[in-house]
Order: structure tokens, then sequence, then C-alpha cells
């Protein structure tokens, strides 16, 4: 495997590694309830963003399993922060993976993960060699399951009222792709990318 040259550019995003001053940017969609939801790590207060900022600056390589690959999703142009997307080695014997995206609700809707995603699976199948990857969403979040079924994926499991947040349960689905699935013609045709990877 070559190494892995960043940041990743799409049409209209750049995927880069996470820096100290993204604080605000990040604490702007981070903290909103509709985001607490999805995040890894529960960021209510000030100090909470510092540290999920810390530990997305620290994912930048991917050798081992349990190790995530976080890249901030930058807008081309005006260098807007809009979200975030993960890619996580799971398992190495199995080629296991897992894609883990927020988005700030204020950008959602403009095709941003719609690239990103797309990058973050060509690299997980074609440079890490991934067998499968798998991706999490909320029942409820019919723009999620949209979007996994636009970019091929296939739903795997619903996991009914499976966990508590703040006093109301969740429904979450497990959509899933193997790395012989995602062929040039599975790929989204209408946002090519322009992926740089040494």
């Amino acid at each position: 495997m070559s190494s892995l040259r960043l940041p990743i550019e799409t049409d209209h995003l750049v995927l880069r590694p996470f820096e100290r001053g993204d604080l605000d940017a990040v604490r702007r969609y981070h903290t909103l309830p509709s985001v607490q939801r999805y995040v890894e790590r529960p960021t209510r207060y000030e100090e909470d963003v510092a540290a999920a900022l810390a530990v997305m600056r620290s994912q930048v390589e991917l050798h081992r399993p349990g190790e995530t690959l976080t890249l901030a999703m930058v807008r081309r142009g005006d260098a807007l922060l809009v979200g975030h997307v993960s890619l996580k080695w799971s398992d190495a014997t199995a080629g296991q993976g897992e894609l883990r995206f927020a988005i700030d609700p204020a950008q959602s809707g403009k095709g941003y993960l719609t690239q990103a995603l797309t990058a973050m699976i060509d690299l997980a199948f074609d440079h890490f060699r991934i067998h499968r990857l798998m991706v999490r969403c909320d029942g409820r979040s019919h723009h999620s399951i949209k979007l996994m079924q636009k970019l091929g994926m296939r739903l795997e499991a619903h996991y009914r009222e499976h966990a508590l947040f703040q006093g109301e349960w969740d429904e979450e689905l497990h959509f899933a792709m193997l790395d012989r699935e995602w062929r040039p013609t599975a790929k989204v045709q209408d946002l090519p990318m322009r992926v740089r990877v040494a």
C-alpha cells in the first residue's frame, strides 16, 4: 500500500486533517442538539469540543485495526468547514471498516456528504483494501437513508429501540457494501471525484 497523500480534493470540497484553528467551526455544528445524537462523544461544553477536536486532530493515519482516519470537510473557495467524515478500520483479518460522518445542518442537502463519502469509499476500497464497509444511521433520518441508497449501500440491519438518547428511543439502521460492489458503474456519476492518492 502506498502512502496516503492529504488533502483529498473533490469538485466542491477539500478533505483535510483537522487543525487547532478549527475549534470555532467545530463548535458551530458539534454542539447542536440535532448533531449530538450522532457524535462519538458528548460535546455540550467548551472543554468537550476542545477534547473532541484534539481526538480528531490525532486521527490522521490508518495502519492497524482500531485506528480511525478523520478528515474535515472544507468547502473549496471560501474554506468554510462544513463537517467531517471518518473511516475506522475495525478488523484486519476480515477487512472490515466503518464510515462515520457529521455535517452542519445549515450545509446539508448541498451534495457535500455525497462527495465526501464517495471519496472515503474510494479510499477504503482502493487504497486501504478494505473488504466491507458499514455505516450506521438514525432510522428517522430520511436524508441519510436516501444518501446510503444513492451510494449503492444495502440495508443489513434495523435495531429498534436499541438505545436511549435524552429520554427518547433510537432506531439504528446499518447499511453496508462489499469492495466488489463498488464498481465504476455503481459510483455516483453526477459528482465526479478528483482524489489524489500517492
